[in-house]
């Protein structure tokens, strides 16, 4: 896709941006869209970075970054990651180098390795550690649906929003002008399909597992947060849970032998 027709960065919440670009995905003789999304939020005392998106993106993000924190006038003093995966970190050395007062808060299992330079900045987070942005808590919460074993979710306070890395990884149709549209804005978007489409290709091991038992475990834990956003690092941002939760437990499942 054309940067220059990207349609993101995109406000979704009350501080909360979208940012990254569309990529094609080829399977079965039919090209989807996904992203590899990052979101910023701003807090009153300092930005976060939720995920780096792939080191692809990163001259595109890198450009949405900055020009938030000038427009917002703000700094990106935080970034989170929900696990090593290249899509999720592989901007990582570039914004170490490029925000030095930055630190990086997450299961940063391995990542001293890397970058030994700047193991001073890892912060180890586990579930129910928060990272204060003023008007705003971050909390890092349950990975119900890992990629990794380092897999960990992250929730914002401030909007109710609630980011589950590859949780609700699924793609679009760009044919339908889906690109930069919540989930509920893409009437045409079979869900139970495209969830499928991802299942199958990156989180193989749904397709072995009971999917009940972990569609219920998230519908609890949407509640016991009181969920009002879902910011997927590979899906539509999802406003609307009522109307699209339903249609995402029934992708959950759809892949169950």
């Amino acid at each position: 896709m054309d940067p220059n027709n990207n349609p993101l960065p995109r406000e979704i919440a009350p501080g909360i941006l979208w940012l990254g670009i569309c990529h094609e995905q080829h399977h079965k003789g039919k090209i989807y869209h996904s992203y590899n999304a990052a979101f910023l939020l701003i807090g009153k005392e300092g930005a976060m970075l939720v995920e780096t998106g792939h080191q692809g993106d990163y001259p595109v993000i890198s450009r949405q970054i900055r020009e938030i924190l000038d427009e917002r006038g703000s700094a990106l003093k935080y970034l989170f990651l929900s696990h090593q995966e290249t899509p999720h970190s592989g901007g990582l050395g570039r914004l170490l180098e490029d925000y030095p007062e930055m630190t990086v808060h997450c299961d940063v299992s391995d990542y001293h390795l890397s970058y030994p330079e700047h193991a001073h900045r890892l912060r180890r987070m586990e579930v129910g550690d928060t990272v204060d942005l003023g008007d705003r808590q971050f909390i890092a919460v349950e990975p119900v649906i890992r990629d990794l074993r380092t897999s960990l979710w992250g929730f914002d306070t401030g909007a109710r929003a609630l980011f589950p890395g590859d949780g609700f990884a699924y793609s679009h149709y760009h044919w339908d002008g889906h690109c930069g549209q919540i989930a509920e804005e893409a009437t045409s978007l079979d869900l139970a399909d495209v969830l499928g489409v991802f299942a199958e290709r990156a989180l193989f091991w749904t397709r072995f597992a009971d999917m009940n038992i972990y569609s219920d475990r998230l519908e609890e834990l949407i509640e016991e947060l009181d969920v009002a956003v879902v910011a997927p690092a590979h899906g539509l941002p999802i406003l609307d849970l009522a109307v699209t939760m339903p249609k995402v437990r029934e992708g959950l499942i759809a892949g169950n032998l």
